[in-house]
């Protein structure tokens, strides 16, 4: 247990949440740094009372980001976006933030960095991917103490992946001739439960040895990502075909829906980014110098068998009261 003040950059968010919730568990003093605080009431609660600290922050301005560290013992860095929009651009919140953040942070003496990358993160690759290594590469360079975390898909019941294709998956069962194309059908990830992540994350600022690391996460097993979405169509009870889609085709169609919705408040179901991102397995291992989860003692990890139907089952036609059927 500690009563450290922990500053943690993006902790309204899924991954976020979760470890606010494992540092106020383990004794921490956790201040979620962010752009609207009136709108964060609910994080309030997940710790005791006065344990969690909402303040204003903007990561543009410098300014706003040194005074959310002031007596901060650590920092969480989890900024980030799946897609571009506007002013959200990667490089502006995976490369110059990060580097905001870090250097704001070595300037107060604070040794104790957590940086969020992401698995596959590479000098070349996607554009993504590309600014994930970049922001690497700038956090290092400010705070070689800082310690690099590169999750893969992270999953649980907020999750961006699996709520997402079953959604999908759900809209399509309600078309005629509906489908779902498939781009990278054998692109094999390797999903890794969120409170794994935040055990993870707490053991990286509890030991000095993780300073300076970097740590490739992911969970107890691989897929390719046609059986991952065979998995949630067959756990949602909807029979929807899954089609193989040709990456020269999948780019250009990726590259449309991105601009089609660039003018319209919702996420784009695929870009041209993440084709290319798909185009590379998303597994631990590709980095020989990375370490593992399993080197931050967290051992025993989640399956997505485990931990997904607990969620999923609001995608089914009648629900938690559908009985599953199991196919021949």
């Amino acid at each position: 247990m500690s009563d450290d003040l922990v500053t943690v950059f993006g902790g309204s968010g899924f991954i976020g949440k979760q470890i606010v919730r494992a540092l106020a568990k383990r004794g921490y003093r956790v201040r979620i740094a962010m752009r609207r605080p009136h709108l964060g009431h609910e994080l309030r609660v997940m710790g005791d009372v006065g344990q969690v600290q909402l303040v204003q922050a903007n990561v543009r301005f410098p300014e706003s980001v040194d005074a959310a560290l002031e007596d901060a013992d650590a920092v969480v860095n989890l900024v980030a976006v799946l897609y571009e929009r506007g002013k959200q651009s990667f490089n502006d919140l995976h490369v110059e933030a990060a580097r905001t953040i870090a250097e704001a942070a070595a300037k107060r003496g604070i040794k104790r960095i957590v940086h969020f990358s992401a698995l596959g993160a590479a000098p070349k690759g996607s554009k993504y991917q590309r600014s994930k290594y970049a922001g690497e590469r700038a956090v290092l360079e400010a705070a070689p103490t800082a310690t690099i975390m590169r999750p893969s898909i992270v999953f649980g019941p907020e999750d961006h992946f699996f709520n997402r294709f079953a959604g999908m998956i759900q809209t399509a069962a309600a078309m005629p001739l509906g489908f779902i194309p498939l781009p990278g059908s054998k692109t094999k990830l390797q999903p890794v439960f969120v409170g794994d992540v935040a055990d993870g994350v707490c053991a990286a600022i509890a030991n000095d040895s993780a300073r300076g690391r970097i740590y490739e996460l992911g969970g107890p097993r691989t897929y390719t990502f046609k059986q991952l979405l065979s998995y949630v169509r067959t756990e949602i009870q909807r029979d929807v075909p899954l089609l193989p889609l040709p990456f020269f085709i999948a780019h250009p169609v990726g590259l449309l829906i991105n601009g089609l919705t660039s003018v319209l408040p919702i996420a784009p179901p695929l870009t041209g980014d993440q084709v290319i991102t798909l185009k590379r397995d998303n597994v631990v291992g590709a980095d020989p110098n990375a370490l593992t989860i399993q080197d931050l003692g967290i051992t025993q990890l989640e399956s997505v068998e485990a931990i997904v139907p607990d969620y999923l089952w609001r995608f089914r036609p009648y629900g938690q009261f559908q009985t599953r059927q199991n196919p021949a």
